[in-house]
């Protein structure tokens, strides 16, 4: 921490770089192009997001990966049009984060800063894929971490009632 004029410590500000980002891994299939739905189409886009964030090598580095399940459906018949995986990552750099802060951070902050990057990759390989290009609606990370650390808490109190004995 810092002195100020006054010699009280003042907190020091978050600092986050980004170091790099990355896809990790991805696979586009079209499913329409090899199976053609009868009839008129109407895409019904399905989009679901895990993150998974680790320490990174060197001090105050830190690696987040988001991965996107992405699946259009026909809206009548429920045929599958394309499936879209994609792991996206990025290094980050981080320092002035209170150690209870930054599992958050890392899960909120850091997907939110390189999302657009993500957006951008998903409308070009939809678009090159032969579809309109999709582009994907803003993700509410606090949310979606509020739905993990629910979802992880009731496996944990799963597991727990599983393992005790009757």
């Amino acid at each position: 921490m810092a002195e100020s004029e006054n010699g009280a410590a003042s907190p020091q500000m978050p600092q986050m770089k980004v170091l790099g980002q990355f896809i990790r891994d991805m696979s586009f299939e079209n499913i329409l192009a090899r199976k053609p739905v009868s009839g008129q189409v109407q895409p019904d886009v399905q989009v679901q997001v895990a993150l998974d964030g680790r320490k990174g090598a060197a001090d105050n580095q830190y690696e987040v990966i988001s991965k996107f399940n992405i699946t259009s459906k026909n809206k009548g018949s429920d045929d599958v049009l394309f499936v879209m995986e994609l792991e996206y990552g990025a290094l980050y750099h981080i320092e002035n984060i209170a150690d209870e802060q930054l599992h958050p951070f890392l899960m909120i902050e850091c997907p939110r800063m390189v999302f657009p990057f993500v957006r951008r990759i998903v409308s070009d390989v939809t678009r090159d894929g032969g579809f309109p290009p999709l582009n994907l609606d803003n993700i509410d990370f606090v949310q979606l971490y509020r739905q993990q650390l629910l979802q992880k808490q009731q496996e944990k109190a799963a597991a727990e009632g599983a393992t005790q004995p009757n």
